[in-house]
């Protein structure tokens, strides 16, 4: 995997809260700065395109309208992108995603970006407050846990995956051992989700980006 950008739509570089919120550009750029790992690009990618859907949700359940919506899903999508930034230089519990947070408080990260990273990690003891704080964790383990699911298909393709699989596989300790399963249940529950309907939502936000995410093969005639 390159760390050409792939194919999104552009949003304006302000925001909705408190703070203004760079560009999706500038959240790759930091991404591809600190992590060449082609896996942990794609777990990126994948963790934005969940994180993603939900802003938008979350837009159209508060009303918004006009660039205050894509205000709002900018903020969404640069959090999905920059949550493990800094894990591949500094992988271990004392470091992330403590350093990744200064570094993005230094340039200038607004602040519920930030609070979103710490809460994803349990260890941190962050609180999650915000709507955006529980949807990145709800969707971070989940999202790794959907392109395993896509990556044992003999098309490799996300389009083949089905919630019904995903939960027989979600009792399978050993199968993506690496994946927490309390994570995805109790992210579920923060949301306040049914456990098929956010897988459901999640598979079918990584569906539409399968492209980008390395997962389109060739879906399955069901």
């Amino acid at each position: 995997m390159t760390n050409q950008i792939p194919p999104r739509v552009s949003y304006p570089a302000s925001s909705p809260v408190s703070h203004p919120v760079p560009s999706r550009d500038a959240a790759w750029a930091l991404l591809t700065e600190f992590t060449q790992s082609p896996s942990l690009l794609k777990h990126a990618l994948a963790v934005e395109s969940c994180v993603r859907a939900y802003g938008e949700q979350q837009a159209a359940h508060r009303g918004l309208v006009g660039d205050d919506i894509t205000r709002l899903v900018e903020l969404y999508s640069a959090t999905g992108l920059l949550h493990d930034f800094d894990y591949e230089r500094h992988p271990s519990p004392e470091e992330h995603p403590w350093v990744g947070v200064r570094i993005l408080e230094e340039r200038g990260w607004p602040n519920e970006i930030r609070h979103a990273i710490l809460g994803h990690a349990e260890y941190t003891g962050t609180p999650r407050v915000s709507h955006l704080d529980k949807v990145l964790f709800a969707c971070d383990e989940l999202a790794g846990f959907l392109t395993a699911c896509a990556l044992i298909k003999p098309s490799k393709s996300i389009h083949d995956v089905e919630v019904a699989g995903v939960r027989k596989k979600l009792k399978d300790k050993a199968f993506a051992r690496g994946v927490n399963r309390d994570d995805v249940l109790n992210g579920a529950k923060e949301l306040a989700a049914d456990l098929d309907q956010h897988i459901a939502f999640c598979l079918a936000a990584m569906q539409r980006d399968a492209e980008a995410l390395g997962l389109s093969g060739s879906p399955s005639t069901k």
